[in-house]
């Protein structure tokens, strides 16, 4: 069963970053709605209530119910900023979403069978989730909480793409209308990954190594420049 997400709000008067401050200070959050050929409508939320959502994966591909006195507005959350060290949340954006317009939003991708695919458990291969999540279009009535890829035919040395994922009806990803089908999951051999590993941190220690190496053979010119000169 699909979890609806009711957020409370009030309108916010005061803005700035002293009024946003002071609502934090006593347990709100300041927000914005935006979108839907409206004004952008700054809110106050609550703090508490946030919490119990956050950090549902769930909360980020729903339409939520935004409840401001009797109205109740569908929307979908944009970005959740939180506090560095602290858990709590520091502001929230959200879009107005009309019934019959698209909306675009990111979904996690859900693999299924991945400990029972015979690249892992009978050909001894090694797992790489290149992608998490990715952003569909859709009417809201369309919207999936999430997209599934199912692992359970996949061999060692396979790679499943964007195009492998199945889509429910009404709902499409822009990325492949770009031409762009990039690599979703893939099972490779040990070695393989090893390998691909070490080259990766090769790179990585290189890339480090340059600027150390041109400031040291800087500095040695400028040096035998000096002892020239004492001659």
């Amino acid at each position: 069963m699909r979890t609806t997400f009711v957020i409370g709000a009030d309108l916010r008067e005061t803005q700035g970053k002293g009024a946003s401050r002071r609502l934090r200070r006593a347990g709100k959050v300041p927000a914005i709605l935006y979108g839907g050929h409206e004004p952008p409508q700054p809110l106050i939320l609550d703090q508490q209530n946030l919490l119990t959502m956050v950090d549902k994966e769930q909360f980020y591909s729903s339409i939520v119910q935004i409840r401001i006195g009797e109205r109740s507005l569908p929307a979908v959350v944009k970005d959740v900023q939180m506090h560095p060290a602290r858990n709590i949340v520091v502001h929230v954006d959200l879009q107005r979403v009309l019934e019959n317009e698209p909306i675009r939003l990111l979904v996690p991708i859900h693999f299924r069978n991945e400990n029972t695919a015979p690249g892992v458990k009978l050909q001894g291969g090694i797992l790489t989730r290149v992608r998490t999540e990715v952003e569909v279009e859709c009417l809201p009535k369309d919207l999936p909480e999430y997209l599934e890829v199912d692992l359970s035919q996949m061999n060692i040395n396979e790679t499943k793409f964007l195009s492998d994922i199945p889509l429910p009806p009404g709902v499409t990803i822009p990325e492949l209308k770009q031409g762009r089908n990039t690599p979703v999951v893939s099972i490779h051999s040990p070695r393989t990954a090893e390998a691909e590993e070490a080259a990766a941190a090769e790179g990585a220690e290189a890339a480090a190594a340059a600027p150390a190496a041109a400031e040291k053979e800087a500095g040695g010119g400028a040096a035998k420049k000096e002892g020239g000169g004492k001659k």
